[in-house]
């Protein structure tokens, strides 16, 4: 059976439970499969990104028909803002139906907006939500939804990598987390992935069956990942990384450096750097 996620971010617990550690989170427009019909009230779920954990249905689009024609659907992903408001009518004076994270996905059956006496872009698009509503965002906060590697030169790709982490700047740290609300360290560098329509592991590590390998630290450029004991960054070269820490005075997504010269060096990330893995 397949669902889909109807809330703004979907919490995959360790267990089928709400009061656990959270593993994951899936997010509006995502479509999951349902591995076990555990206990009434949460599910056992497996996301396209080969990630499992335990859901509450509530919030869930239950119907393997709905997943079918939601997947035939152009998308649009919240790219542009940390929160994006779908409203019920195409005015900022309108209500919001539904709030949604960075990295949610909609359906757009219909072009932007457009002034019937003047045909002049109204700045608003209509989308479609998985429960069957439909609503209006400002047409500037979407972007392009991408369901398979983006089709890049890699030094662009690797530059579109660098970009899309630092979207997440001044995130507070969540463990699970993965939008602005709040993040963990894999959950940034997976999520910076997947919005490009790469599909990495959702941990800090690197593991078999996933594009990410290892490299010599020489060898790393923008995009590719710095790997810690249980920890993840992203290199964004000149010896300068971006990641989420929940350590005391960063607690959450915040810049350092491999070299000793710089201000924001962390000798104690350095001397435990485990690896280096790239995609390219």
């Amino acid at each position: 059976m397949k669902v889909i996620v109807n809330s703004p971010i979907c919490p995959l617990m360790t267990q089928p439970r709400p009061d656990c550690e959270c593993a994951d989170e899936a997010l509006f427009g995502m479509v999951l499969e349902v591995l076990e019909q555990t206990t009434f009230g949460f599910w056992k779920v497996r996301a396209h990104y080969r990630y499992e954990g335990y859901v509450s249905v509530h919030g869930l689009v239950i119907s393997d028909q709905s997943a079918e024609a939601w997947a035939t659907l152009p998308k649009k992903v919240v790219l542009h803002k940390s929160t994006c408001d779908v409203m019920a009518q195409p005015k900022v004076q309108s209500w919001p139906l539904v709030t949604l994270p960075l990295g949610a996905v909609v359906a757009v059956t219909e072009p932007p907006e457009t002034d019937p006496e003047t045909g002049a872009p109204t700045g608003w698009q209509m989308v479609s939500l998985p429960d069957g509503r439909e609503g209006y965002v400002r047409s500037s906060w979407l972007d392009t939804y991408y369901d398979k590697p983006i089709d890049l030169p890699e030094r662009e790709l690797r530059r579109r990598l660098v970009d899309t982490a630092c979207l997440f700047t001044h995130s507070q740290y969540r463990w699970g987390g993965k939008t602005p609300l709040g993040v963990d360290c894999s959950g940034l560098v997976s999520m910076s992935y997947l919005l490009n329509g790469i599909v990495i592991w959702r941990d800090a590590s690197i593991k078999e069956g996933f594009p990410i390998h290892p490299i010599d630290l020489k060898d790393a450029g923008p995009g590719d990942l710095l790997f810690f004991p249980g920890h993840v960054a992203m290199y964004m070269g000149d010896n300068r990384y971006i990641h989420s820490t929940g350590k005391a005075g960063d607690d959450g997504v915040t810049f350092n450096s491999l070299s000793p010269k710089d201000a924001i060096f962390r000798a104690d990330l350095l001397e435990k750097l485990t690896g280096v893995g790239s995609y390219f």
